[in-house]
């Protein structure tokens, strides 16, 4: 797991931490790394969650398909990121989405106990992270509202619109990659795959949009 502790101390979790406090906390927050090769479930729907998860490697989606078989990506983690907070507290019942590794993934496990409560070590930087752990969350939810943003739109041009606009402004450029691929992205904005193909393909032709795979230009 030391081969890690790199990406831990870039993660918003341990920022403000060192290497060296961060390779002597492992053991204080009992942390267990778990591998997942692509297309493998780190979770799945029902299970009960005591854990703060963060990925040091690959890529996952959230998602959940309905019974039917159709699937809404809730959102995509990528290296660095913490997931799995919003279950942990006793009362938040079973998971409602499944979280899918889209590529060869490592993720390590911390005991949220062991996160919010001091040890008896006092670790000189536990309280750090108990911070940073309350500034991630908050970050989290502001995601969350810019994706129910997204969402709140009616026709699948608009809710394209919101969500390229969104795109350049957080590279600060009007070209820029997003992290889908077609099935993905029409997933995420729950908007049916031709449609939203059709849509795009109308914004370009209207000299609205410029785009190769997953490579766009706004004009």
């Amino acid at each position: 797991m030391k081969e890690f502790i790199p990406i831990l101390k870039r993660t918003q979790l341990f920022s403000g931490v060192g290497e060296e406090e961060i390779g002597a906390m492992l053991n204080c927050l009992q942390a267990k790394l778990c591998i997942y090769i692509k297309g493998e479930y780190v979770l799945r729907q029902g299970e009960h969650l005591d854990k703060i998860l963060v990925l040091v490697g690959g890529k996952l989606h959230i998602q959940r398909d309905d019974y039917w078989g159709n699937r809404s990506i809730i959102n995509m983690i990528s290296v660095g990121e913490m997931f799995g907070e919003a279950y942990v507290a006793p009362e938040s019942g079973t998971l409602m989405n499944d979280v899918l590794a889209v590529e060869d993934s490592a993720v390590i496990f911390f005991d949220v106990k062991r996160i919010i409560t001091v040890c008896s070590a006092a670790c000189r930087f536990h309280s750090i992270v108990v911070q940073n752990l309350f500034f991630a969350i908050s970050e989290k939810n502001r995601k969350l509202v810019q994706k129910l943003t997204f969402m709140s739109k009616r026709t699948t041009r608009e809710k394209l619109i919101a969500y390229l606009s969104e795109e350049a402004k957080r590279h600060n450029s009007n070209e820029f990659c997003i992290p889908f691929n077609r099935q993905q992205l029409a997933d995420f904005l729950s908007v049916d795959r031709s449609a939203m193909s059709n849509e795009l393909c109308k914004m370009r032709d209207e000299g609205l949009i410029c785009f190769e795979k997953n490579r766009f230009g706004l004009l």
